[in-house]
């Protein structure tokens, strides 16, 4: 299975991910936007409307897409727009990408539950929009943590519970 996240700039993300049973594939790139084939250049700038994203290929026999999506919610910071830490800007949003009526009601039910939780003092912004074509990050992008381990992120899982 496939789930589509955004959650600031990608490298932490994906490197995050990378870790979590059950994930077999994880790829960063670019969605949600309205130009054709963007690349970095285009969409640091906020200009296309994608946001820096990671595609993530999952067994749900080892992990489930809510599982998935409560990692999310634990790895970035939900509460703010446009926003991860020094990355500011709308292709640093918090989304889910939903590819099924299934995993929309899926992310509509964990996103509630988050909210109900207090784990974040603020009210929850991700967006749960329909995806996108998935784009492909240079190929600098992919991996980059691997590649780069002091390399820049923002993200790190929180010890909350929802």
């Amino acid at each position: 299975m496939k789930a589509t996240l955004a959650g600031g700039c990608f490298w932490g993300v994906e490197e995050l991910f990378r870790q979590m049973p059950g994930v077999i594939n994880t790829e960063v790139g670019y969605t949600g936007g309205n130009t054709e084939n963007p690349r970095y250049e285009q969409v640091k700038t906020g200009s296309t409307g994608h946001a820096e994203s990671i595609e993530i290929e999952f067994d749900p026999a080892k992990v489930s897409f809510e599982e998935i999506l409560k990692f999310f919610f634990k790895l970035h910071d939900p509460t703010t727009e446009n926003r991860q830490g020094n990355d500011i800007g709308s292709q640093y949003r918090s989304a889910i990408f939903y590819h099924d009526e299934e995993q929309k009601k899926a992310a509509e039910k964990v996103k509630a539950l988050v909210h109900a939780s207090g784990a974040w003092k603020k009210p929850v912004v991700t967006e749960i929009v329909p995806a996108t074509k998935f784009y492909p990050a240079e190929g600098y992008h992919q991996d980059y943590l691997q590649k780069e381990p002091r390399g820049y992120t923002c993200h790190w899982v929180r010890a909350i519970d929802f």
